[in-house]
């Protein structure tokens, strides 16, 4: 039951990133992850870019936002 679990998901999380935009994210996240452990952004909104960097890495990892799919958004240049 668990692995037809994931099987859904994986289904539902299709490819809709191309590799400029997973370039992009992680450059911003590494230079979000940057300026928070230089002291440079603190408080709340260090904290929130902190988040946000591994929010972009994981997406990038993966290749699928998941705010891309309800604005049909899909920068992935590989037609299935």
């Amino acid at each position: 039951m668990c692995l037809h679990l994931w099987h859904q998901i994986f289904i539902y999380m299709k490819k809709n990133m191309g590799t400029a935009d997973r370039i992009i994210r992680v450059i911003i996240a590494a230079i979000m992850g940057v300026l928070y452990f230089n002291g440079t952004v603190t408080g709340t909104l260090g904290v929130v870019l902190l988040i946000l960097s591994i929010i972009f890495v994981l997406t990038s990892l993966v290749s699928f936002c998941p705010l891309y799919k309800p604005f049909g958004i899909n920068t992935c240049s590989v037609k299935k």
